[in-house]
């Protein structure tokens, strides 16, 4: 069963570099999306933001990100600042059959927070939201509420104004400190060394309420339902931590005791006590025999996700959600 972390020391406000986002805008903009990603796009409704993924034909994927509705034909995409410009040529292909356009939005700032966040929020004229996954916005910003125990939410805005931003922190060591808290709520991100490489169901993506395996026909989803309905998932997203004060590397091999591979880093970051806390795609076998596993020759201890790996559906999500409101 999932078991909660331990919440970190807050970190105030810290500028994030390493998302960035996609707008996607049009009469047919929802109807572009609904053939493109994992999620149910008429969920995203301006108050949940449902996770989703973009995937090849085979099912790998491209991009994941968090899907936003800014207005009746106006989506948003947070995702990796190194899949941004893959992603928009590899929709443009499809969009041009649609009326709707990929705007890439390089001026857009990213701001986390925790216990900073009630002052930007009141800087930015922004309700807090309070449940995960929800966001609220208006015509200058929004702020979406992160999962995880320690509470954060995530800020975006085109301007830097109010002074919003020269409160931030802007140091590798605070954004190490928001890092931290997305692997301790077992959230992988896919860079541009990743792409192409992962199912979803391998980032626990199906666990996260990022696919809807309610909705019809989108780009890969039916190499995902038949790994998901047949059980054919060999691989899963773990997280572990390993006494060392050098970082890993993305993609770094996690071996057992006869230096053989059997997982791979896909995030990490420094923690308490001279320790990296990382999430890995590992071979579920062992977690079910196990099995001593190293990384650059040191012990690695598994740590619990804070979630159970088992599919949760973004449209009950958005009930929940939106019965609350």
């Amino acid at each position: 069963m999932a078991t909660a972390t331990s919440p970190s020391a807050p970190f105030g406000s810290v500028r994030l570099t390493h998302l960035a986002a996609l707008d996607v805008k049009g009469a047919d903009a929802e109807k572009f999306l609904q053939g493109q990603t994992s999620a149910q796009v008429s969920l995203a409704n301006g108050l949940f933001a449902p996770l989703t993924c973009f995937c090849t034909p085979k099912g790998r994927m491209l991009a994941n990100a968090q899907l936003l509705r800014l207005g009746d034909d106006h989506f948003r995409l947070l995702l990796s600042t190194t899949l941004i410009d893959s992603l928009a040529n590899h929709l443009k292909k499809f969009a041009a059959f649609y009326r709707a356009e990929l705007l890439p939005q390089p001026g857009v700032i990213f701001v986390g927070a925790n216990d900073d966040a009630q002052t930007l929020a009141d800087q930015l004229g922004l309700a807090l939201p309070q449940q995960p996954a929800t966001h609220t916005t208006n015509a200058d910003a929004c702020v979406l509420r992160y999962p995880g125990e320690t509470p954060r939410w995530l800020f975006c805005f085109e301007a830097e104004s109010n002074g919003s931003v020269a409160a931030a922190k802007d140091d590798e060591a605070s954004r190490s400190a928001w890092q931290l808290e997305d692997i301790r709520s077992g959230l992988a991100w896919v860079t541009d060394a990743q792409q192409d490489h992962f199912l979803p169901q391998m980032l626990n993506w199906e666990a996260l309420g990022g696919i809807s395996f309610k909705k019809g026909c989108y780009t890969g989803q039916e190499v995902v339902a038949r790994a998901h309905f047949r059980g054919q998932v060999k691989k899963r997203l773990m997280r572990a931590s390993v006494k060392s004060t050098a970082l890993a590397e993305i993609g770094a091999s996690l071996v057992n005791g006869e230096d053989k591979s059997v997982g791979e880093v896909v995030a990490f970051a420094s923690s308490e006590q001279d320790s990296i806390e990382l999430l890995a795609v590992m071979s579920t076998k062992i977690a079910e025999e196990a099995t001593p596993v190293f990384l650059a020759g040191e012990p690695v201890t598994f740590l619990p996700l804070p979630y159970a790996i088992e599919r949760l559906d973004p449209e009950q999500m958005a009930i929940t959600i939106n019965g609350q409101h």
